[in-house]
């Protein structure tokens, strides 16, 4: 087999320079000609009746171009959301405290924040609800009256089924010599994205809409917003969307929002160009975050430590409207029906609305907070047993060829590796000092696509030019996550050219084609998929190419060249004979015979210019699907993944029984990556993943009061910075998947999602208290160290 020349090497990024040198256009960095500035007026209740709105002194204000209330409002009807609860403008009552009730377009943006304080509305304040147990309650207010069609609502329940199960729950539950159950909590944290959103809208002469906006998903975008310009009137016209450089997502624009199509109705009201532009604290109020959720969580095992059930019911606080928060049930199926070996299981979900802030997609998507609660029960239940938690893990960990309680085909699992790497080197048998211990968690999780589209494909189109560069239009979403730099050392390796000759053009709905956007882990997974097509067929073709004209350019080049020796001529005219690397074409069993090899550019432009022939260029596309179930409408059984990723994180970590703080001493983190396309890439994703993570354990917590966001910026919502990094030790399983991009699985969101279990399971070992409830701050830490003294 041949040596990779590029697959499995720390290559830079390709869009690293461009950020690093201030070149990389931002949305806040982009401004359009005779552009106006958008600026929203939200609610000051978190519910209540909207009685009048009056906008008599805003609109006198100079500079004012356009005005939009439920009265102007030119799509009144138009709804989003995941059931279609939510209107852009609020037009009969607000349900939280961000509800979006008018907006302005002017001048600049001072002019338009000053009609936003001008503009004044009367409300009825309605009594709210803010526990999602307390809002399930029949005699709840409502939050909701009537759904998208007229109905009459009954209770705040989201009309959403979410249920599994597998296996004879009670005939293993009276199996079982051990049993445990706990409750265990997570709240809201916000995405904290770098840059902050925002969009610009225009309409063009034929009323075609064009919109500015950092999204992961802007076919999805077209999609929605050629709904709205159908509930504008214009049938049969058009969205492009154009997606510039990214300041971070992890889910934050995973989906279409209010603000977007307040800025494309505003610009249709006034006839130009309208930009809105989120401040932090608009960011934190205006985007949704990551979904609470209230798990119980029972789990059992027979006296060897064998698991035989597991079951599970969550309630989730849906928030006031709904957004792909009100699905993440759908991957919460993963983990709690497929981690560990387990031959019964059942989890049923409730959504519920509540006067808070609505919630949307996050890093993981659901998996973090089933994970956290699955990993807690099972160091609890291995306490219980009596076994070591490592050992019970290594007892009971997914293998390969198996097939899930929910249907999950697992074609490859280095689980059992993670796990033994993680004792290795965390040394895990060694006796520690008071106050210091030790935890693991493992996860899975989809790493080959997550079909919850019809179509979970990829497509990308391939064009070289006479100089031997390539142009690749891919519509692969560039979060950071560095897919486009797996594409190129895709292409380069597949043809034989050099990263450096490829360009990667993206993040364009007029250009680049269908893709269902950036989730799920699936980008490199299914992008390098379509490449490997998409490249193979263009080296085939050169080759064709080459066994027409290599001759002829071989007698070229060597006409003054006495000692050249023409008896390997004839093996030019078969293409299978010819091979690519390093820009040169040559034949395949005769590298040494430089006097054979010809530059790939020369045989491009022979296929080219033909003379009086028609000429050829190369260019191929490919559109990948890959080969995936969508769940079972009844069951919710299916597979719905082409591979599932597996990982092992363990932590040490001290305690100070003085303050509660916790400390890292040392992370461990050891994944089945399949095959590491790009290792350096690779270890970014589980950095940040861990990072991310322990925020998410120790310090990140939204605060609200009544609905309200008491902390919607950086003095008060803490995440982890420099001062807070530990020493990490990544460790890579290559399992070489065989489904995956020369054996590769997805790992853009797996860093993150074991990491508060297993600094939970070693909070437990250090000092002996159980926490449930994330984050782990340093005031619920010592209330338990102080409690448990007493």
């Amino acid at each position: 087999m041949r040596k990779n020349n590029f697959i499995g090497k720390r290559l830079a990024k390709m869009d690293a320079p461009e950020k690093i040198n201030g070149q990389a256009a931002y949305i806040n960095d982009i401004t359009v000609p005779n552009m106006l500035y958008g600026k929203i007026k939200r609610s000051e209740h978190t519910h209540a009746i909207i009685k009048n709105i009056d906008i008599s002194q805003a609109s006198k204000l100079p500079g004012v171009k356009a005005i939009l209330t439920r009265e102007t409002n030119p799509a009144p009807d138009f709804r989003l959301g995941f059931i279609q609860d939510n209107p852009p403008i609020k037009h009969d009552k607000v349900r939280q405290f961000r509800d979006e009730v008018a907006a302005f377009a002017a001048t600049d943006p001072e002019i338009a924040a000053a009609a936003c304080a001008l503009i004044k509305v009367d409300y009825e304040p309605l009594p709210g609800v803010f526990d999602p147990i307390a809002a399930a309650q029949e005699d709840a207010p409502l939050i909701h009256e009537f759904d998208f069609r007229g109905n009459p609502i009954k209770n705040n329940t989201l009309p959403v089924r979410w249920q599994i199960s597998d296996g004879d729950l009670e005939f293993y539950r009276r199996k079982s010599k051990y049993i445990v159950s706990g409750t265990y909590k997570t709240g809201w944290a916000h995405h904290c994205c770098l840059g902050t959103t925002g969009i610009i809208a225009e309409f063009d002469y034929q009323k075609n809409l064009k919109v500015q906006m950092p999204t992961q998903i802007p076919f999805l975008v077209q999609n929605d917003l050629n709904k709205l310009l159908n509930a504008l009137g214009l049938k049969n016209k058009n969205t492009r969307v154009i997606s510039p450089t990214i300041g971070g997502a992890f889910g934050n624009k995973l989906d279409t929002h209010c603000y977007e199509y307040i800025a494309v109705m505003l610009a249709f009201m006034a006839g130009r160009a309208v930009k809105i532009m989120f401040d932090r604290e608009e960011e934190f109020i205006g985007m949704a975050p990551r979904q609470p959720t209230i798990i119980k969580m029972t789990q059992g095992c027979d006296e060897n430590g064998l698991l035989t059930f597991r079951e599970a019911e969550a309630i989730l606080d849906n928030g006031a409207y709904t957004s792909w928060g009100a699905t993440v049930p759908s991957v919460m199926y993963v983990p709690m029906t497929s981690l560990y070996r387990v031959p019964a299981v059942d989890f049923k979900a409730t959504c519920v609305y509540t006067n808070n802030i609505f919630s949307q997609a996050f890093r993981g998507y659901g998996n973090p907070q089933a994970t956290f609660a699955i990993e807690s029960s099972m160091d609890e239940l291995a306490l219980k047993a009596g076994i070591d938690p490592l050992e019970m893990r290594l007892l009971n960990a997914n293998r390969a060829d198996e097939t899930t309680p929910m249907g999950l085909k697992v074609s490859s699992c280095g689980l059992k590796e993670c796990i033994e790497t993680v004792k290795e080197k965390l040394d895990w048998d060694k006796p520690r000092p008071q106050n210091r211990g030790v935890g693991l968690a493992c996860l899975t999780h989809v790493g080959g696509g997550a079909r919850i589209y019809k179509s979970d494909g990829h497509g990308m189109i391939l064009k070289m030019d006479d100089f031997g560069k390539v142009s690749i239009m891919t519509g692969a979403v560039e979060i950071g996550q560095g897919s486009e730099t797996s594409i190129a050392q895709t292409v380069s390796e597949i043809i034989g050219i050099m990263p450096d000759d490829i360009t990667v053009i993206r993040h364009d709905t007029a250009i680049c084609p269908w893709d269902v956007g950036t989730h799920a882990s699936r980008q490199m997974f299914l992008s390098c998929k379509a490449a490997i097509r998409c490249a193979s067929e263009a080296k085939a073709k050169i080759l064709e190419f080459a066994a027409t004209f290599m001759e002829d350019e071989i007698r070229k080049r060597n006409r003054k060249n006495e000692n050249f020796a023409d008896d390997l001529l004839p093996l030019l005219h078969d293409a299978a004979n010819l091979t690519i690397d390093q820009r040169r074409i040559y034949l395949k069993d005769y590298p040494e015979r430089t006097d054979y090899a010809v530059t790939i550019d020369t045989i491009l432009r022979r296929g080219h210019f033909q003379g009086g022939k028609s000429g050829e260029m190369v260019i191929t596309h490919a559109f990948y699907e890959p080969d995936t179930e969508m769940m079972h409408p009844k069951t919710s059984k299916g597979n719905i993944s082409e591979t599932y990723a597996f990982a092992t994180h363990g932590v040490e970590v001290e305690i100070d029984p003085e303050t509660g703080k916790v400390d890292i001493i040392n992370f461990v983190a050891a994944h089945d990556i399949g095959k590491a396309i790009n290792p350096m890439i690779v270890e970014g994703q589980i950095y940040g993943g861990v990072m991310q993570g322990v925020g998410y354990a120790l310090m990140e917590e939204m605060l609200l009061d009544k609905g309200k966001i008491l902390n919607p910026d950086f003095l008060d919502y803490k995440i982890p910075t420099m001062m807070d990094t530990f020493p990490l030790d990544i460790a890579m399983i290559e399992t070489l998947d065989p489904h995956g991009p020369f054996g590769a699985k997805g790992i853009g969101e797996v860093g993150i999602i074991p990491v508060a279990p297993a600094i939970a399971n070693a909070i437990a070992d250090a000092v002996g208290i159980r926490l449930r409830d994330l984050p782990f701050t340093c005031e619920k830490v010592l209330s338990a160290v102080k409690n448990k003294a007493e």
